[in-house]
């Protein structure tokens, strides 16, 4: 290889740290170690209305607790640093003019209703939705009117119309884009703000990364990156653009259908050795087709010619199987001990439970068989306990779904937001919070008789409130026969 192997992640902190962010770490990890090259984790944070530091900090909770430790990065700092994107705004604004000033991007003054026009006509003719390209050629007289007009702006890249855009992929070879079909893509936002695509370039040129390895998703924009290079004339990265995670049915894996969250999987009790196993089975095979192998194993033998690019599967049964071989295979006692007191008991866990338990109990025994349902994983709610009083089953199993995804929203994800979320979602669908706020309880505890419902749902966290929300909605929509 001519240039030192530099590779990184770039999650954005919008949510909860995805089980797909630490696929993608592995492989990139991997790679580097196994090539004595750099890991650099790279916070990508100029979403403003979504990133939140609260999220940032459980990405790197989730990655430091699978041990895929990086070697520069916001918490480790390092020679290319900020590394977070917020930290890095005049870096964007000064490459998105330098591109103006070369004639390879343009500010355009359309405004949004302006746009919001242009779409609501196109979509009328039936025509393909997107930018017109209106301020590509304005005479210099009329920008700098709109200028000395304050007028607001973004900076557009100026992409060719004609000829063709090639993406040497590592695993896929020539990947070809005609360029009339690549739109004029907004680089800097009218805030300041870059979009992924002009702070994704820069940041790779400025912090050296040599192998550009993420998720296929990234393709389609992948010829808008491979032009920004060409106008920068910088030297490209290699592109690798590994296999989408994708649920048995084969649609990409999504909280919608199964526990995406890293968070969900370390509360569940999923040892972290396994969970790196079971990631890095994914779309690649040991040389000796063994199931059961360590992070060093995985370093040693890795090679991107043995990745399959089929479309792996994310089988939560053969995670769960694997974790269990785990258990019962490469644990010692004493480790498993340790991990199950850690995990699953914790006296961190057990100390924010109190509260709510102690005017509830008399004996210590007591305990457990009142708080279990925060040591559980499914709570199995009794339809009959579920049927709201004034409302059916049918009724309930949209509102319950349409929660789960609600409290996605919720921040922070504690007792009084949560109440003022709910009760507003409540208010929304038209029910009264007397006739909702049982079926909900019931869903997240199993039990009509708990302590404040909001205290619990807290404790409980959002992964496990969101999984117990869907699981009571499927209960209604296919609640099992009586007999």
């Amino acid at each position: 290889m001519s240039q030192p192997v530099r590779v990184r992640i770039g999650p954005s902190p919008t949510g909860e740290p995805h089980v797909g962010t630490a696929y993608i770490a592995l492989f990139n990890l991997a790679f580097a170690r196994r090539n004595g090259g750099q890991f650099v984790l790279r916070i990508e944070d100029t979403d403003r209305e979504r990133s939140r530091a609260e999220w940032e900090a459980q990405i790197i909770q989730g990655l430091r607790w699978l041990g895929l430790d990086w070697d520069e990065g916001p918490d480790v700092g390092g020679p290319h640093g900020p590394y977070r994107q917020s930290e890095r705004l005049g870096l964007y604004r000064e490459h998105a003019e330098r591109l103006v000033e070369s004639g390879r991007a343009y500010r355009c003054f359309a405004t949004k209703e302006e746009l919001e026009a242009l779409r609501a006509e196109q979509k009328a003719r039936g025509e393909p939705l997107g930018y017109d390209r209106r301020s590509r050629d304005l005479s210099e007289e009329v920008i700098r009117a709109n200028l000395e007009a304050n007028k607001p702006y973004v900076i557009r890249m100026r992409t060719p119309r004609t000829g063709q855009t090639v993406v040497k992929d590592r695993l896929r070879g020539d990947v070809v884009f005609d360029n009339e079909g690549i739109d004029d893509q907004i680089l800097l936002k009218s805030d300041g703000h870059p979009t992924y695509h002009l702070a994704n370039v820069v940041d790779d040129h400025l912090m050296g990364i040599s192998h550009v390895i993420r998720a296929e998703e990234w393709i389609s924009s992948c010829p808008k990156h491979v032009l920004l290079y060409e106008m920068f004339g910088w030297q490209p990265p290699e592109w690798i653009h590994m296999p989408l995670l994708r649920n048995v049915d084969k649609s990409k894996i999504s909280k919608r259908k199964n526990p995406v969250s890293l968070d969900d999987y370390r509360r569940r009790g999923f040892h972290p050795r396994a969970v790196v196993n079971f990631l890095a089975m994914l779309g690649w095979t040991m040389p000796d087709q063994r199931e059961v192998f360590s992070l060093e194993d995985f370093v040693r033998e890795f090679d991107f010619d043995r990745v399959h690019l089929g479309g792996p599967t994310f089988d939560l049964e053969k995670f769960t199987w694997l974790n269990g071989k785990y258990f019962r295979e490469v644990l010692s006692e004493e480790e498993l001990t340790d991990f199950i007191r850690d995990a699953v008991l914790g006296r961190d866990r057990i100390r924010a439970l109190v509260p709510l338990f102690r005017e509830r109990i008399e004996l210590g025994e007591q305990f457990i068989p009142a708080a279990e349902y925060f040591f559980s994983g499914a709570v199995e709610p009794d339809p009959t306990l579920l049927t709201p009083k004034k409302r059916s089953l049918q009724e309930l199993g949209p509102a319950l779904d349409g929660l789960a995804e609600r409290l996605d929203a919720v921040h922070p994800y504690e007792p009084e937001a949560l109440e003022a979320d709910v009760r507003a979602y409540t208010e929304e669908i038209g029910w009264k919070p007397r006739d909702f706020f049982m079926p909900i309880r019931v869903a997240v505890t199993g039990r009509k008789a708990s302590p404040p419902l909001f205290d619990v749902m807290a404790q409980l966290g959002r992964p496990l409130v969101r999984r117990r929300l869907k699981d009571a909605a499927r209960v209604c929509k296919n609640p099992p026969r009586a007999g």
